[in-house]
Formats: structure tokens, C-alpha cells, sequence
């Protein structure tokens, strides 16, 4: 029987937050680390991967602190990194593979960086490592993924969400669904703080700490890259650029793919994610 998401919900307090968590399956600990788009949870973020992954690990994917069904935050001093070891801390884990999309992904290159004790495998797919380019494209100003996102905060209508889901997306036609938008709107509408909190500081508001990129070069973690060819939230580049800094990395471009590979190619990305933690 599929896992739904009320059947592996609980709430988990830490010492700041009280943090919505799925949980599913035994074995090495992988955290899913969602992004940071309107209406993101752990589950709307991972829900074709966790009953998968679960076959092989314990799967842990947290509604961040600000989103979901966490507590909300205050972004002018709040710390992902922080809250994340927190939790790891109220749930007895020592040390976990740690997956994160966009937003997620930055938090794991955080933690690789700065708490390497605590990582054992880094998987990202589409994190944004700073607000302009490398490589490709004109201006240093947010791409128009990271716009609309930020506009959604603002209007998070299922129109409003429409707009924000097929800038996700690489097949608009396949993911881009009434009944995921509604689902996503619904969810932020949920949690009118939340949004708040976010368009008050936008359009930064999300990532208050920034990865620091002169420590890249220092992660020790095995490092899977995982990014859409046709990412309008993120370029590929970024990738690029953690691969050719990150000692032990491969990185897997995916054609057709927009900026959520795990959903999008969710069985190519189980597979990925499975096969490389189990064997590095």
C-alpha cells in the first residue's frame, strides 16, 4: 500500500522549533531538505521518492522551520544550518546523508562546509549558490524562476501558483496540473505567517546566511550533483561550479528537466540516490 502523508507525519521538538517531520523505512539516515518556494513542504517537495528511498533507509523529510506545518520565523536571525543540527540532535542521529532541492541543497552545502561531522553523503539538485550567474546569461540579478517565486509569496492563488509551477517545471502539460497547483496553494494559504514572513524581506528572505564559496573546496562529503538542463530557477552552471570545486563529486545533468529533478525523474533519481549512498 502507497504511503500517504498523514500515516508518517509527526512533529518533532527541538530546542527552538517545533518541526512537522515524514519519516519512513530503517537503516542509514537520508534527510530530504525541501525548497524554498511558497507552499514547499517535505512532502509536496519528495512525495514520489521517500516511499522508495524508505526501502533502503530512514527517510526524514522535515517541513522546514518557516514552512509547512513548522513554526514560523523570524529570517533576519534565523539559521537553517542551525535548525536542521537540531533536529538531527532531538532524533538521536549522529551523522545522515543529506538530500536538498534549491533552497535544501544550499542548506546541505552549508552543513557540508561547516558541519562536516554531520554529513555523510551531500546530494543537491538545483542549489542556488549566489544571486547571479557564473557563466552563462547577462545582468547579476535573480533569474525568472527566483522572480516569480518571490512574487508568489505575495500571490499565492492557485493562478498565482500556476505561474510559479510552470517555471518550475521542464513538461508543463505532465506537472503542471490543476490539482498540484491547488495543492501547493492551499498549502501556503494555510500558513498566511509564513508567506508574511518571507515577503517582508524578499527578495533574499529565504537563505538569511549565505554559503560561503571560498569553502567549497573543503567539503569532504562524497557529492552527488544532480541538475535540470533546462533549470529557469537555477542554471546548470551552478553545478558546474560546485563539481569542478568539490574534491570527491560527480555531477548528473539531465536533459528535458527543469528545476525538480526528484519529481520530474523520479525513478532516475531514486535509483541515483540509492545506489550512491549505498555504495559510497
Amino acid at each position: 500500500m502507497a504511503l500517504e502523508a498523514k500515516d508518517i507525519a509527526a512533529f518533532v521538538r527541538t530546542e527552538d522549533w517545533n518541526i512537522r517531520v515524514h519519516e519512513a523505512g530503517q537503516g542509514h539516515p537520508v534527510v530530504l531538505l525541501h525548497g524554498g518556494g511558497p507552499g514547499a513542504t517535505g512532502w509536496s517537495n519528495y512525495s514520489p521518492n521517500i516511499e522508495a528511498l524508505s526501502r533502503h533507509f530512514r527517510v526524514i523529510a522535515p517541513d522546514l522551520p518557516g514552512w509547512g506545518e513548522s513554526d514560523p520565523v523570524d529570517f533576519a536571525t534565523y539559521d537553517h544550518v542551525d535548525a536542521v543540527c537540531q533536529l538531527l540532535d532531538a532524533m538521536g542521529i549522529e551523522k545522515a546523508a543529506f538530500v536538498g532541492n534549491s533552497m535544501g541543497g544550499h542548506t546541505a552545502l552549508r552543513l557540508a562546509a561547516e558541519r562536516p561531522e554531520r554529513v555523510s553523503h551531500l546530494i543537491t539538485m538545483g542549489p542556488p549558490i549566489q544571486m547571479k550567474p557564473f557563466l552563462f546569461g547577462a545582468g547579476g540579478g535573480p533569474t525568472e524562476g527566483l522572480k516569480t517565486m518571490y512574487r508568489t509569496y505575495s500571490d499565492a492563488s492557485p493562478e498565482g501558483m500556476r505561474r510559479l509551477v510552470e517555471i518550475m517545471v521542464y513538461d508543463k502539460a505532465r506537472f503542471a496540473t490543476p490539482e498540484l497547483c491547488e495543492l501547493r496553494s492551499r498549502a501556503a494559504l494555510l500558513r498566511p505567517e509564513h508567506l508574511a514572513n518571507i515577503a517582508a524581506v524578499a527578495p533574499y528572505a529565504p537563505i538569511p546566511i549565505w554559503l560561503d564559496l571560498a569553502k567549497v573546496s573543503g567539503i569532504t562529503a562524497p557529492a552527488l550533483l544532480i541538475h535540470g538542463r533546462d533549470d529557469r530557477v537555477v542554471s546548470f552552471e551552478s553545478t558546474l561550479f560546485l563539481a569542478a570545486n568539490i574534491p570527491d563529486s560527480r555531477a548528473h545533468l539531465i536533459n528535458r528537466c527543469g528545476h525538480w529533478a526528484q519529481l520530474e525523474h523520479a525513478d532516475e533519481f531514486n535509483r541515483l540516490v540509492t545506489d550512491f549512498v549505498t555504495h559510497h
